[in-house]
């Protein structure tokens, strides 16, 4: 299976860091802009809800990565790959105190693997 959405040593080991810190339930969010700048959002479970207009691309760290439906429909063809940079995280986002931020990086899928995820879709989608 492709994994939609992937996560980097250091961004897992930021992860770790703040599930000591907040706990086990974390998630994750990939803003669409405005103030939260185009991130990677940290959250507490629960402390968004989501719905039925957000996809579930998959876990890092072990926590669930969301991203609202039309957003999903412009970077579709596209991995996600969370990374961590020097600096404030997202206004929302928990690793924003920690001189650390979440940083979401891509690369255009193959062809072979569009063809894999969206059969994989078309499953999903039949079940």
């Amino acid at each position: 299976m492709i994994e939609k959405v992937i996560a980097t040593p250091a961004a897992v080991e930021l992860i770790e860091f703040l599930k000591t810190r907040h706990g086990p339930g974390l998630m994750f969010h990939q803003s669409g802009g405005c103030c939260d700048n185009s991130a990677a959002n940290c959250y507490l479970q629960g402390e968004i809800t989501m719905g039925p207009g957000d996809v579930l691309l998959g876990v890092i760290g072990g926590c669930d990565f969301y991203m609202s439906k039309t957003q999903y429909a412009t970077w579709r063809h596209t991995q996600l790959i969370i990374d961590v940079i020097d600096g404030h995280g997202g206004t929302f986002s928990l690793e924003g105190a920690t001189g650390k931020a979440f940083h979401t990086r891509s690369r255009v899928f193959t062809d072979a693997e569009m063809a894999q995820i969206e059969a994989a879709d078309t499953a999903r989608h039949s079940a």
